[in-house]
Order: C-alpha cells, then structure tokens, then sequence
C-alpha cells in the first residue's frame, strides 16, 4: 500500500472543476514530481493533502489512516511554497530550529540537529543573521531547513524554486535530491518546469485541466509526447548540430 494514497479527488470553485477525479499513491521515502502549467491544479491538489482546504469528493490516506476531518498542525505534513516565510525577528538558526522548541526538544540536542543541517545547508556562517540579511538562495535554504528538521512524513513543495536565479536554483535543487533522500522524506514536488520536475523527481505525473497521468517509470514520462521531453530534446539537439555545422563553416 502506497505511504501517500488518494482517491478520485474532485474540487470545485463555484462554476470552476479545479481537480477531476485525481488519483495517486506515493510509496515512503519517495519524491513524486508533477509537472504541469500554472492554473492546471497543482497547488490545488497539495493545499487539499495538507488540509488548508476541502475535496468535494474523493479519500486521502496517509501512513494508512484517512485525513478526512484532520487539522492541518495533525496531519504530520509540512507545506512549502516559493516564499520561505521565515520569521523576521529570528535568526537563521531559531528559525530552523523552531519546530523542536515547540516540542520542547532538549537544548543539546537543538544545537547539534540545527547545526548539522545548517551545515548541509551551507548555512552555518549565517546561523545568527536575520533573513532580511540573505539572498533569496539562503532564505529558501533555510526555509527548506526548517521545513526538514521536523522530520515530517510527509513534505508539500509548491514550485519552492520559483523566484531563483537559474544559477541559485539549479544548486538547490541539487541540495533538495541530497537532502529529501539522507533524511528518507516522503514528498510530491510541483512544478511548472519540465527540467525540474526530471532532476528532483523519483517518479513523475503530469497535471493538465485538473486530471492527473502518474507515470509508471522515468522512461514512460520521457516518452509521452505531453510532458515535452522529447521536444525539449530535440531542440537542443537541433541547437547543438547548428552550433557545429557553423564552427564548420568558419573553418
């Protein structure tokens, strides 16, 4: 049975059929990536999961227990957009560390979670500046921190990459795939990117007009013409030939 498992989802907005019928299961330790553009349901889909809103129909299970009817602070699911969100009056350190001081975490044991994952984040040289004292990078590295370090079972990412330089982002993500698996989190990434989707992702949907595909392998992604691989493909590979038949020219 999947870790993450829901059932023809439906949601509507007065006269508007945000999700159709959507269906998927993530397994634990496990990152789903869905692609799709902006206003095909994406975000819809995560704020029903987390529980910031209501299906008009259909079961969302997770670790085997439905949610319906379950708070949001109890569903054991942290939900993360593009803005990090960070507290202003904190520092980068209490801001990931402030799920353990609501559990009453011991002190010791604050200071070597936090520190280490400052350390992965490459934060660890800015544990005592305010966020308005780092680049978008750092304040959505330490967001993704604090986000981590709570041990969720299950982490929400809507298009968190968003507002990053190419450079920036592209390093992120990288540090996201290293850090999602070492601490073994159960995740689904949305994203309107397609390079995106293929570098975090584990396995892969693509979103279009509410409904939902779930792929059953990369391969399978790859090849359906929807999701714009091969397109994507071809076009570098066109780039590339044009790019050598000139050098030829010019010699």
């Amino acid at each position: 049975m999947p870790f993450l498992e829901i059932e023809a989802l439906e949601k509507r907005y007065d006269r508007e059929h945000v999700l159709r019928g959507v269906s998927l299961g993530v397994d634990e330790h496990e990152t789903l990536a869905v692609l799709g553009r902006s206003g095909s349901g994406k975000t819809t889909l995560l704020k029903l999961i987390a529980g910031l809103d209501a299906p008009d129909a259909g079961r969302i299970a997770l670790g085997g227990r439905s949610l319906a009817g379950v708070p949001p602070q109890a569903r054991g699911a942290v939900y993360l957009s593009q803005e990090p969100l960070l507290f202003p009056h904190l520092d980068v350190f209490e801001n990931v560390a402030f799920a353990l001081r609501l559990r009453r975490t011991p002190d010791a044991a604050v200071r070597r979670r936090v520190g280490e994952l400052l350390g992965d984040l490459g934060l660890a040289d800015h544990a005592r500046k305010r966020p308005d004292a780092l680049s978008g990078g750092q304040q959505q590295r330490a967001a993704f921190g604090r986000a981590v370090v709570a041990g969720p079972a299950l982490l929400l990412l809507d298009e968190p990459f968003g507002k990053l330089d190419v450079e920036t982002r592209a390093s992120v993500q990288a540090l996201f795939g290293r850090l999602i698996h070492a601490h073994g989190i159960t995740s689904v990434f949305v994203t309107h990117d397609l390079k995106e989707a293929l570098v975090v992702g584990d396995r892969f949907g693509l979103m279009d007009a509410g409904a939902l595909r779930v792929y059953g392998s990369r391969q399978a992604f790859v090849d359906d013409p929807a999701t714009g691989v091969r397109d994507e493909a071809g076009f570098w590979n066109a780039l590339q030939r044009g790019d050598s038949q000139r050098d030829a020219d010019a010699a």
